[in-house]
């Protein structure tokens, strides 16, 4: 039989980590097409592992959201492009590039408007919300649509191009905080999402003063030993069965919190709160902490039905804004890492991006540890877990890099 070139059983081989219930990963081998006219193909080189992510592997669900075939995980990526469409222009083999992994329809009023990322049509791989899935990035290689591509500065690796997606997250949430300079931020949360959140917060100049909270002493000090935060909080573990007593403790929280030190007063309450928890108390505390006009972000996705004192935040005109996903951050994402890189040439009070991927395992061979990893907050030595990353394949200085 002779086979023509768009006859799939001619198609290269591909290894693809798949998911096909709780904690059943098996690596399989799949076929991948040449990518078509508005296509490029990328070998993935380096994905973290995302919450989301986590979830999937542990239940095969998120939340609500249960997979109805068997799902590859990972979006949070960057790679090496090894062939471009015919159409594709601006790219050329060899290259890396980081992934943008939401796929919207383009043409609603939603995307017109550039809020692509509550498009109702969106595709995003790794999420088991549309049917047939998009299948993630812990697979060898993928098509992707070049327009959601985009090439890395020299001077940033594969490492920082896969942070890109999670740090879009935080740079959404600040665009739609709208905070301004000389602000008071708190930050509920010190791990990935938070401590990127802070970090955005702290690279915007304008002497912002960013504090983070978290029940974790271990990440709050991560936090302000490498540069996220100006100063922490540890959240106390405060119990309650009663609504009643539930906003008090929140309210008594709000009082502390605002009494945190800086540098030379006291924080107070605060311009905005980017609550990356999704924990009820949390919620509820920085309602009460946030100042009169001030606005609470809701970033993390957690407890879906909460009680909070609504009357708290809608006579003093605190604004509840959701966050979802991201939309046009990954310019801006470079442009922050690389003024971080740069100004640890001369001052080291920036944060550490790089102290973000605590640990690291290559080959499709060891997701299964990865994901096991990922599930906990301390490894066998006692050191934080705060971002596991996945390297895949590349040359040897690729490789040195991860």
């Amino acid at each position: 039989m002779v086979h023509t070139k768009a006859d799939p059983m001619s198609f290269p081989l591909i290894q693809s980590s798949i998911l096909h219930g709780p904690k059943d990963l098996r690596i399989e081998t799949r076929t991948i097409r040449p990518p078509n006219n508005e296509e490029v193909q990328i070998a993935i080189r380096a994905t973290t592992l995302c919450g989301s992510d986590l979830h999937y592997y542990s239940h095969f669900r998120n939340g609500d959201i249960a997979c109805q075939e068997p799902l590859t995980l990972g979006h949070e990526s960057a790679g090496e492009v090894v062939a471009v469409g015919p159409g594709v222009r601006g790219f050329q083999v060899g290259e890396r590039v980081a992934l943008e992994v939401g796929l919207p329809c383009g043409i609603c009023t939603l995307c017109r408007e550039g809020r692509y990322n509550i498009c109702r049509e969106m595709k995003f791989r790794s999420s088991a919300k549309g049917f047939p899935h998009a299948q993630g990035t812990l697979q060898e290689r993928l098509n992707h649509p070049a327009a959601f591509v985009h090439r890395l500065p020299p001077e940033l690796g594969v490492e920082m191009g896969a942070l890109l997606e999670p740090l879009g997250v935080a740079i959404h949430a600040w665009r739609r905080a709208g905070v301004r300079e000389g602000s008071r931020v708190l930050v509920f949360g010190a791990g990935a999402v938070g401590l990127l959140t802070a970090a955005v917060a702290r690279m915007q100049g304008g002497d912002v003063r960013v504090v983070i909270a978290d029940v974790d002493a271990g990440r709050v000090k991560f936090a302000v030993e490498n540069g996220f935060a100006r100063r922490g909080y540890t959240v106390p573990r405060l119990r309650a069965e009663r609504i009643e007593e539930q906003l008090a403790n929140a309210q008594k929280l709000a009082g502390e919190i605002a009494q945190v030190e800086l540098e030379d007063e006291v924080l107070g309450q605060v311009d905005a709160v980017f609550e990356c928890t999704g924990v009820p108390s949390c919620l509820q505390t920085a309602i009460y902490v946030t100042k009169p006009g001030g606005k609470v972000m809701l970033i993390g996705m957690g407890t879906p039905v909460q009680t909070l004192p609504i009357s708290a935040a809608a006579l003093r005109e605190v604004d509840i804004l959701g966050v979802f996903r991201y939309a046009n951050t990954y310019p801006a994402g470079m442009g922050l890492l690389l003024r971080a890189q740069r100004s640890l040439e001369s001052s080291q009070d920036v944060p550490r991006f790089d102290k973000l991927i605590t640990h690291q395992y290559n080959g499709l061979e060891n997701v299964e540890t990865a994901f096991q990893m990922a599930g906990k907050t301390m490894d066998e030595q006692g050191n934080l877990v705060i971002k596991v990353m996945v390297g895949l394949g590349g040359t040897e200085d690729q490789q040195a890099k991860l």
